[in-house]
């Protein structure tokens, strides 16, 4: 098969008998979770890994800084298929992907989260009878409105094995009727990825650059469709920070989609309300979490990383598929209602708000077991 023109390979592979592994990314968020992965897999010299770049994410913020950040070496494949609506990004992926797998045959193919990446290569490696290995299965929001539901419940539905992160999405996967022989609760590897940089994070001078003090701001993330892709949810949120602003700074790392719906609304009020920064690496933003008052988010992996930092969090959105978050988190769903979200922001800063507690597994060690896992069911096939 001749060489495309986009991808890269930079690197070649001798024949096995080891097991060759891609490892996928496309999204920044996959990025935290595969890195963990990487660092376990690489002690054990059975595996050749081969991390591949998908190009969902292709901002430089929103990639090159995040492997600099979590010591990832650079992608060995990058199928640069940059934005697109969710049917024609998932094609592109699938039909790079495909060309990639029939040349280099892996052996196991490693897929996190629940972007559209995520979907594309497994339905791909699935076809082609190359092992799927899902890490963060089961979760759910059961609102099938979001696209990442959708792409959770097919991968989950073909994955050959499914690493859960809470007992939750273990439950979810057993109900919808997964055979418990492929399921493996596991913890987290986001918060391997956190427990590892957070000393590092706290190191950084992000404060210092944006000019806010430490517990004086609220931190901003805000992205998804249902909150800026409709004018009235939107403008309606923008009311409510303007509230909130007047109590407490609000720091604003903003998405370069959510900056691009502000432009398309005439929406630079926002502008005067918060304070709007360009995306940051993850060594910034973490620090920036860390040293906040509290995080108001529509993210999922925030709700998470809050939890285990111990900060208050309001989720703008109406549903979770991290609901332990809330059972044993400091994460509360406040959606876009208005007096909800003002309601729990004062009571956050009057100091009239619950603590969490660490979820079972979410110790930094979850890399670990998913790698002893794939080790044992590798070695009873390739010996």
């Amino acid at each position: 098969m001749p060489k495309q023109d986009w991808w890269i390979m930079k690197k070649s592979y001798p024949n096995k008998r080891k097991v060759k592994v891609f490892l996928v990314a496309g999204a920044r968020p996959n990025f935290m979770k595969i890195a963990p992965i990487y660092t376990e897999m690489k002690k054990n010299k059975k595996f050749i890994l081969i991390i591949l770049h998908t190009g969902q994410h292709y901002d430089k913020n929103m990639s090159e800084l995040f492997f600099r950040d979590l010591e990832l070496s650079n992608p060995d494949i990058y199928l640069g298929v940059g934005s697109a609506s969710h049917a024609v990004q998932t094609a592109k992926i699938m039909v790079r992907f495909e060309d990639v797998c029939l040349e280099r045959k892996p052996d196991l193919v490693i897929v996190v989260g629940d972007v559209n990446s995520t979907l594309s290569c497994s339905i791909v490696s699935a076809k082609l009878h190359i092992p799927v290995a899902h890490v963060e299965a089961g979760l759910r929001s059961f609102d099938r409105t979001m696209p990442e539901e959708i792409n959770r419940i097919v991968c989950d539905s073909i994955s050959d094995y499914l690493f859960t992160t809470c007992e939750d999405g273990t439950r979810n996967l057993m109900d919808e009727g997964i055979s418990k022989n492929k399921i493996f609760f596991v913890g987290n590897t986001m918060i391997d990825t956190l427990l590892k940089f957070k000393k590092k994070a706290l190191d950084s001078n992000i404060l210092k650059r944006i000019r806010v003090q430490k517990n004086e701001y609220a931190l901003l993330t805000l992205h998804r469709p249902f909150n800026v892709d409709d004018r009235e949810t939107f403008y309606g949120i923008i009311k409510v920070l303007k509230i909130i602003a007047k109590n407490i700074p609000i720091i604003f790392p903003i998405h370069p989609r959510t900056k691009k719906q502000v432009e398309k609304f005439n929406f630079i009020q926002l502008f005067k309300v918060v304070k709007c920064v360009d995306p940051l690496g993850y060594i910034d933003f973490l620090n920036l979490m860390v040293n906040s008052k509290f995080v108001m988010t529509d993210s999922g992996g925030i709700q998470e990383e809050s939890t285990i930092l111990d900060i208050p969090c309001l989720t703008l959105r109406n549903n979770t598929e991290r609901p332990i978050t809330i059972k044993q988190g400091t994460n509360v769903l406040v959606g876009a209602d208005e007096k909800k979200i003002v309601k729990v922001a004062m009571r956050i800063l009057k100091g009239d708000f619950k603590s969490g507690k660490r979820p079972k597994f979410w110790d930094g060690k979850s890399a670990g077991r998913i790698v002893r896992v794939l080790n044992d069911a590798m070695s009873r096939v390739y010996t």
